[in-house]
C-alpha cells in the first residue's frame, strides 16, 4: 500500500519556492533514507509529509497521505510519529521523564499532573519506554538526562502512538559518538522489526545497512532515487555536494570522505 505520493508539486513557503516539480511515491513497509544539502527542500518534504503544507493547486498535481487528498492533522498525529531534535527544548528540566511519553497522548508537551490517563495508556508508555530501552530510568528528572536519553524518550514519544510510520529527522544531531552509536543500534532493530522508517539526514554515512532506497534532493528537486549502492556512487555524491570525494562500503554502511 502506498501511504504517501506526490506528483509534480510546487511548494512555496512564502515567497520561496521550496520544492519544484516534485514526485514521490512511498510505500507501506518500505524505509528511505532522504539526504541533502543544507536548502536542498528536506525540511519542506518533511511538513509535505506530516501534512503540515500543501503543493501549490495546478492541474496535474496530486498529493495523498494514506489514500486521501484531504486529511485531519489530528489523524495524522496518530498515524505518523515524527521525532525532531528540537523537540527537545519543550520540556522543563524538572518534568518526569516518563511524562514526556505520556503526555504525547492527549497531544501535549510535558506537565502531566492534570491530566488522567487509564491503566491502558500508562501500558503503551511502558512498552514504547521498553522498546527504546529507557523504561529504567523513566522517574528521572528529564533536565538530569544525557542527551542520548532523552532523544531515546522522544523515540518512545513518537512511538507510542503505535503509529504506521516513523518519521527521523536527523535522528544523531547533537548526539556524541557513543550516544549515536547506541541509538543508531536501536533504531535498526526498528528496522528489523519491519517498521516503515523515513530516515532524513545530512550525511551518507549515518544510513543503517537495512535502509536500501535513497532519495537525494538538491534546489528543491529530487536528484536520484533508488538503490542505496546505486545512488551513494562517488559520481552521484560528487554532483551533489560539487565536492571531490571518496567512497568506501563496509558491512552495508557508506563512508564517504574528501579526496
Amino acid at each position: 500500500m502506498t501511504f504517501f505520493e506526490i506528483h509534480n508539486a510546487t511548494v512555496w513557503l512564502g515567497d520561496t519556492m521550496a520544492l519544484k516539480d516534485f514526485s514521490m511515491e512511498l510505500k507501506a513497509g518500505e524505509s528511505i533514507a532522504i539526504l541533502g544539502p543544507n536548502g536542498a527542500g528536506k525540511s519542506t518534504f518533511l511538513k509535505l509529509l506530516t501534512g503540515e503544507v500543501r503543493p501549490e493547486a495546478k492541474e496535474g498535481t496530486q498529493c495523498r497521505l494514506f489514500g486521501e487528498e484531504l486529511w485531519s492533522l489530528e489523524e495524522l498525529r496518530h498515524r505518523i510519529g515524527v521525532v525532531m531534535p528540537e523537540e527537545v527544548t519543550r520540556f522543563e528540566d524538572w518534568e518526569i521523564a516518563g511524562d514526556t511519553v505520556l503526555s504525547s497522548l492527549r497531544g501535549a508537551y510535558g506537565r502531566t499532573r492534570d491530566m488522567r490517563f487509564s491503566l491502558s495508556d500508562k501500558q503503551r508508555a511502558l512498552d514504547a519506554m521498553e522498546l527504546m530501552e529507557v523504561e529504567s530510568i523513566r522517574h528521572r528528572p528529564f533536565g538530569e538526562l544525557s542527551s542520548g536519553e532523552r532523544r531515546r524518550f522522544l523515540v518512545a514519544r513518537a512511538l507510542v502512538h503505535q503509529p504506521e510510520v516513523l518519521v527521523l529527522d536527523e535522528p544523531s544531531t547533537a548526539l556524541d559518538f557513543a550516544a549515536s552509536l547506541h541509538l543508531t543500534v536501536t533504531l535498526r532493530q526498528l528496522l528489523m522489526a519491519d517498521r516503515t522508517l523515513v530516515w532524513v539526514t545530512h550525511h551518507p554515512g549515518e544510513i543503517p545497512p537495512e535502509i536500501d532506497r535513497v532519495v537525494l534532493l538538491k534546489d528543491g528537486r529530487i536528484f536520484a532515487d533508488g538503490r542505496k549502492s546505486d545512488v551513494l556512487s562517488e559520481k552521484v555524491l560528487r554532483n551533489l555536494y560539487n565536492v571531490d570525494l571518496k567512497v568506501h562500503w563496509s558491512g552495508g554502511w557508506c563512508d564517504v570522505r574528501f579526496m
